[in-house]
């Protein structure tokens, strides 16, 4: 089985997520469910929920802030899981409950593992 990477992006308002508490309350189970089955058949690997509040390193040095696109979409979350093929993995991810927000996605990247010896 190989590991992939689903990043989790969504809109995000100036200083924060657009998720409201409310929200978060009522997508939590729906998040349970849809990690819980990846993880009931033995593939999930780790997955986290990722805090606005970030810094950015570069050769022009660190700068506040999370990553935005131009649309304000960022990376909200991660899940790393295995899968017997990338197409499985694409199933699980058009029902994440990160899909119901406007402008929301699930990026899969297959993981290179690094050699052993």
């Amino acid at each position: 089985m190989k590991e992939y990477l689903l990043l989790f992006r969504n809109a995000s308002a100036e200083n924060g997520y657009l998720a409201t508490n409310q929200d978060m309350a009522e997508d939590m189970p729906k998040w349970q469910s849809w990690i819980g089955n990846i993880a009931m058949q033995g593939k999930l690997v780790h997955t986290a929920p990722i805090e606005y509040a970030a810094s950015l390193v570069s050769n022009q040095g660190v700068e506040p802030g999370p990553h935005k696109e131009t649309n304000t979409v960022l990376v909200s979350g991660f899940l790393i899981c295995k899968g017997d093929n990338l197409e499985e993995v694409q199933e699980w991810s058009k029902t994440c409950p990160i899909l119901k927000y406007q402008n929301s996605s699930v990026e899969i990247r297959p993981l290179i593992p690094f050699p052993t010896n």
